[in-house]
């Protein structure tokens, strides 16, 4: 059973067309309002997803709420705001059915961060991976849901730890998708939380 998890805040333009082509593609669709403004919850609803609403947390709280609700035993994430593309999720899924990965990464063909490409590098010095970033992911619910996560991003973080472990990693390509908005931006990363990281 495969559970498509997409975490949300105030994306009611975008999120009724994410949750329709990724049903065709997972037995469960959770979205994770996280404390949104608009209709986001209640479009995702009327599309048939199961919505978990909360306090606007940020997205690893809405991750790890995701995670611990999940039915499935293969949990794929992916972004609310349709750039991400469903269709591949039978590709992301593949390595984890087949028993040769804990984690799959969907990888872009292009990280358009300057701080996440700087990241990147350290990040390789641990983990052997080209885009340690991507918020397409498919991973074994055993995994995710012993994940802490700390920090305010995933960048990196989720890799790391899954790495620390034992996880198998696994990357596969995926296309991106032009959306109208602004891309969502990661900020400058060199934080506590990357310390953290890197640290043991």
């Amino acid at each position: 059973m495969i559970t498509a998890l997409i975490p949300a805040y105030n994306e009611a333009e975008s999120i009724g067309k994410v949750i329709g082509e990724t049903k065709a593609f997972a037995d469960e669709v959770i979205v994770v309002d996280d404390g949104s403004e608009d209709d986001t919850g209640d479009i995702s609803q009327k599309a048939g997803a199961t919505v978990i609403t909360k306090e606007h947390q940020g997205y690893i709280k809405a991750l790890k709420r995701g995670f611990q609700a999940a039915r499935g035993e293969i949990i794929v994430t992916l972004d609310a705001d349709g750039e991400h593309n469903p269709a591949d999720i039978p590709k992301v899924v593949a390595p984890l059915v087949k028993g040769e990965a804990d984690l799959v990464l969907g990888s872009r063909k292009y990280i358009p961060s300057v701080s996440e490409r700087l990241l990147g590098i350290m990040v390789r010095l641990r983990v052997d991976v080209k885009d340690h970033g991507t918020g397409f992911r498919a991973l074994t619910k055993e995994l995710a849901q012993t994940l802490s996560l700390r920090g305010k991003c995933t960048c990196s973080v989720l890799v790391l730890e899954a790495a620390s472990k034992g996880a198998k990693i696994a990357e596969v390509p995926t296309t991106m998708r032009e959306i109208s908005k602004e891309r969502k931006k990661s900020g400058f990363i060199f934080s506590k939380w990357v310390i953290y990281c890197f640290k043991s």
